[in-house]
């Protein structure tokens, strides 16, 4: 599907023309957008717009790429990356423009352009300033929807940092894991578009845009304060799995403690069982009236005496429970 945006030398801004208009001599600029073109359409791509095969194929591509800026002679491509909230991977978008022209070409419907491209029924000056303008619209809406991802795994880790204080389950641990996985997902798209905004700043070959640098500066503040937060959670949320995995370790030793104080208090009852349930006829503590009971009591002072002997050196701690 083709839609086309024209702005005349009158003024007038023309809002689904014809193709054929984009290039007559009283267009002032045009923006083109291509949703999901058939071939038919992205032959246009090559044949009228004579965009460089490489870049069309960027487009057209549907493993989704890094964001990047490259330079052609008569005009300039990015390949932008707004954000799928269900799955946080980057929705892939080919920007083609220079002064007079933008063409924008996406396989996936994007939210963020059409909501530009509606914006562009309410006439006003910032829409006339020309495509600089328009791209600066469309990545603004692209990196301020990059925001509610990145608050949403704030407010997960912070969760789960509480829960794991009253009590560590390991269902925890695992969505815990599973939120690194997005963070991984969102750095692959917001830390390129960070590099692309920082060429787009820097570069001395995009004219056009000098009168919009403090604008895409504004973005470019934005993309460094969502890498920093990014960086911050997965520090954050290393030291949750690292604590996680310390009580774990702990409560494992205290078991393993346990138990083996229990197996060492049953050594010598085990021993004194062993020796008289041997059945050997001639033993003289056999005929002894009360030598059951007597066995028993002495078996009782040991275990005793062991359990004391462990809680007072430490190995063994008896705790209350918390009210």
């Amino acid at each position: 599907m083709i839609k086309i945006c024209m702005l005349k030398t009158n003024g007038e801004l023309v809002l689904d023309g014809q193709l054929e208009e984009v290039k007559a001599n009283d267009t002032v600029w045009y923006w083109v957008d291509f949703f999901d073109p058939d071939k038919k359409e992205a032959k246009l791509l090559r044949e009228f717009f004579h965009f460089h095969p490489l870049a069309v194929e960027d487009c057209l591509d549907n493993q989704s790429g890094r964001p990047k800026l490259d330079f052609y002679e008569s005009y300039t491509f990015f390949l932008v990356h707004a954000l799928d909230h269900q799955t946080f991977d980057g929705k892939e978008a080919g920007v083609f423009m220079n002064s007079e022209m933008i063409v924008t070409v996406h396989q996936q419907p994007i939210k963020e352009i059409n909501d530009t491209w509606e914006s562009l029924r309410m006439e006003n000056e910032r829409t006339r300033q020309g495509t600089a303008a328009i791209l600066h619209r469309l990545i603004d809406r692209f990196v301020d929807e990059y925001f509610p991802p990145v608050y949403h795994i704030e407010d997960s880790l912070n969760s789960i940092d509480e829960e794991l204080d009253r009590n560590p389950r390991n269902d925890l641990i695992d969505r815990l894991f599973d939120i690194r996985h997005d963070m991984s997902k969102l750095r692959r798209t917001i830390i390129p578009m960070r590099d692309l905004l920082y060429r787009l700043l820097n570069s001395t070959r995009l004219d056009y845009m000098k009168d919009r640098h403090i604008y895409f500066g504004d973005i470019h503040d934005h993309l460094m304060k969502l890498v920093e937060m990014l960086e911050s959670y997965r520090e954050f949320s290393s030291d949750v799995r690292d604590s996680y995995l310390s009580v774990n370790s702990d409560k494992m030793n205290n078991i393993m403690m346990t138990l083996t104080i229990i197996t060492t208090i049953f050594m010598p009852l085990t021993f004194i069982a062993g020796v008289y349930g041997m059945n050997f006829e001639h033993m003289p503590e056999l005929s002894v009236p009360y030598g059951y009971f007597i066995v028993l009591t002495v078996m009782a002072v040991i275990a005793l005496a062991m359990f004391f002997m462990f809680v007072k050196m430490g190995w063994l701690q008896l705790r209350k429970k918390k009210k």
